[in-house]
């Protein structure tokens, strides 16, 4: 079964979505609303995937997903990948969901190589 955390600023959406990727099978390891919140969960839990919220409050979880080491990193946004193109592919993440797709399924696709979930491009980056 495959393990995540969840890292977003939102506490209303960590909720949510721990409950939904719960119910589709998921492990979620758990959840973080911080920079360093994630980074001590990386160390702690080591999950397969994190899944990171591009706009992480003060923070950026662009520059987050490059210090998590060791872990393959999601982005997740409310806005479009098509806002975020070029970032994203300039980071070290395997892929971007849109927060209105994400799923069990959507992240066991990126993690298999599969395609991006914003408009069906291929991430770009292999599935490490």
């Amino acid at each position: 079964m495959v393990s995540c955390i969840i890292v977003d600023d939102n506490a209303a959406f960590l909720n949510a979505a721990r409950r939904l990727l719960r119910r589709q099978g998921m492990t979620v390891a758990g959840v973080a609303s911080t920079g360093a919140e994630a980074l001590r969960l990386v160390a702690e839990q080591r999950p397969d995937v994190a899944l990171v919220d591009i706009g992480l409050g003060a923070e950026s979880g662009l520059e987050l997903a490059g210090r998590l080491d060791g872990v393959r990193t999601i982005l997740i946004s409310t806005r479009s990948g098509q806002d975020y193109r070029d970032l994203i592919a300039d980071s070290p993440a395997i892929g971007f969901l849109p927060k209105t797709i994400l799923s069990a399924r959507a992240i066991l696709d990126l993690l298999d190589g599969g395609r991006d979930g914003s408009n069906g491009a291929p991430t770009g980056h292999p599935g490490t």
